[in-house]
């Protein structure tokens, strides 16, 4: 599906500011009935092989809310609820101007939620509010590895992460 949907080749600016000639935008999988139910149970079971217990799931708004949601759902079918919870990118100016919603908790175990990993700042961004907030990050796990050192920033910064796909896997089999 990723390398279908959401795969392109050309020029492109990343949000990292990178350019590059591979684009992912997982979101274009991610947000489709199908995508969904295959991505909910993929990352809730390879969360399981890592070990990972996590109360909570989410990260950076808008790439991990779709992944977030997918794992929660999944989570209920399986009777092993975990919560889902988005991260803004600044803190609303008004109500209670809170970064992390949704049910999330002070003590929360939480797995960080990525659609693509490039350089690893949005999920570094994502973990120190959840820190910021009282939550205990174990992991975090992305979509898409673009395999252009986010996961070694991330592991730098004490972070295991686990990706379901790698960039070469999604340019493999690309048509």
């Amino acid at each position: 599906m990723l390398a279908q949907r959401s795969a392109r080749r050309g020029t492109f600016t990343l949000a990292s500011g990178r350019q590059s000639d591979l684009y992912i935008d997982a979101r274009l999988t991610t947000m489709s009935p199908d995508g969904l139910a295959a991505i909910g149970p993929l990352a809730l079971e390879a969360m399981r092989t890592r070990g990972w217990a996590p109360d909570a799931v989410g990260g950076l708004t808008l790439g991990a809310d779709p992944v977030s949601y997918a794992i929660a759902h999944a989570s209920a079918l399986a009777r092993t609820p975990v919560r889902a919870f988005t991260v803004r990118k600044e803190a609303k100016t008004h109500g209670t101007g809170k970064l992390v919603e949704g049910p999330f908790c002070a003590g929360d175990k939480v797995v960080v939620i990525e659609d693509v990993i490039t350089t690893g700042g949005s999920a570094l961004k994502a973990a120190e509010a959840i820190r910021a907030a009282g939550g205990v990050v174990i992991g975090v796990l992305a979509v898409v590895d673009r395999q252009e050192g986010g996961r070694e920033t991330l592991e730098a910064a004490g972070y295991s992460v686990e990706a379901l796909a790698t960039a070469t896997e999604i340019v493999s089999q690309m048509a």
